[in-house]
């Protein structure tokens, strides 16, 4: 039997037990998700951490495909939309307790500045990085002293 995602009741029933023990609860994005609606500006590496406790935000609604609300960022009230696949955890400011979960799918690529070629902008800024060996079946690990 195929059953449907736990996120959502994850992330609902941690929000409760943060907010309980006198604690933030954060919920950290993926701000490059589909239909992620966040400010921009404030992404860093494809990331967002957004307060979401009841002095912060208006509104929230944490249901089984999103969650939304309404916040200020910089004064400027804006709509946020998180679709729950999108949401990478969520724990207490605080002490850091709660949960960060295991990626959904593969993670999106950014996307690429209106006219140029996805290809391009990619190839040319991850030129560093090193495509894993097809043959291999174990991760790289160095010993580090």
């Amino acid at each position: 039997m195929t059953m449907t995602s736990s996120r959502p009741y994850i992330v609902r029933a941690l929000y409760d037990w943060i907010l309980e023990n006198d604690c933030t609860p954060y919920i950290l994005v993926n701000a490059f998700d589909d239909d992620v609606q966040v400010p921009l500006e404030h992404v860093k590496d494809g990331q967002i951490i957004l307060n979401i406790s009841p002095s912060a935000v208006q509104a929230l609604m944490i249901e089984d495909q999103a969650l939304e609300f309404e916040g200020r960022f910089g004064g400027i009230p804006k709509l946020v939309y998180v679709p729950i696949r999108a949401v990478m955890g969520i724990y207490a400011k605080e002490n850091g307790q709660g949960m960060i979960f295991d990626a959904e799918g593969s993670l999106p690529k950014p996307p690429s500045p209106t006219g140029t070629d996805p290809g391009e902008k990619t190839a040319g800024k991850h030129s560093s990085d090193k495509p894993a060996q097809s043959g291999s079946s174990k991760p790289a690990l160095r010993l580090v002293k």
